[in-house]
């Protein structure tokens, strides 16, 4: 295993994978379970998959394309989208998912971290968090995939998830999300060092050299999807991964 675990992050929209750009403007870029079998070939430690619309359209995780494919995976498998309640994670539990990603229902019904956490241990809950920078540079937490502005400050959210129970946290930055510009180091530092529990940087990636920046700035993990997805700055599809030897120099460890 490598020492720092680089994540592929996939967006599910509809029935196939798409990539947004400060989660706006879904490109799609083509099927899941094709796109596993090829990090299943590039022994890929972990994967995310996040529903990008089943919060916003008000409906529940989509069971049984989950199903297929947690099936499909040879590794680890995180899933967030539509999870409101603790029964979610029981269903997706019993499917083969090992942790969920839980957002909007994280600031509408708190305790709900709480809850899940009590039922199925705080490994298996992460709490993502979505940050936007507003005009004033003030960080401020976003939910339903971007769309709706809470008021909430990151660092006093990430706390509270802690207190609460969830074992890690998924912080992606919407202004770099799809930019492959690099991750925005300043949240990345101030939310690390706000929490002991473990920080997966997303948002922004574009090289390598983003991911250590990442993991230099305190981040246990680093997720990313365009870089994974995309090749070549026309951006042509191409689902790829870092060579086993690349990572290793980058962060130490072996396979």
């Amino acid at each position: 295993m490598l020492a720092t675990r680089v994540i592929p992050c996939l967006l599910l929209r509809n029935q196939g994978l798409v990539k947004t750009v400060r989660f706006k403007d879904p490109k799609y870029v083509g099927d899941p379970i094709n796109a596993i079998r090829i990090f299943n070939d590039k022994e890929v430690d972990e994967l995310i998959f996040l529903d990008i619309t089943a919060t916003p359209e008000g409906r529940r995780p989509p069971f049984k394309m989950i199903a297929e494919i947690a099936s499909e995976c040879f590794m680890p498998v995180c899933y967030g989208g539509g999870v409101t309640d603790i029964n979610d994670l029981r269903e997706l539990f019993a499917i083969g998912i090992e942790k969920v990603a839980i957002n909007s229902a994280a600031v509408a019904d708190p305790g709900l971290i709480r809850r899940c956490a009590d039922a199925f241990g705080s490994q298996s809950v992460v709490v993502a968090i979505d940050v936007k920078k507003s005009l004033f540079g003030r960080y401020e937490v976003y939910t339903e995939s971007g769309r709706k502005s809470t008021g909430l400050d990151p660092l006093a959210h990430a706390s509270r998830m802690q207190e609460l129970g969830a074992g890690e946290l998924l912080l992606t930055s919407i202004d770099r999300d799809g930019t492959m510009t690099g991750y925005d180091s300043a949240l990345v530092k101030k939310v690390c060092c706000e929490v002991d529990i473990p920080v997966i940087a997303c948002g922004g990636a574009g090289t390598l050299r983003d991911l250590g920046g990442a993991v230099e700035n305190g981040a246990s993990a680093v997720a990313a999807g365009s870089m994974f997805v995309f090749y070549g700055k026309h951006r042509a599809v191409l689902i790829n991964y870092p060579a086993p030897e690349e990572l290793q120099g980058l962060f130490g460890g072996g396979k």
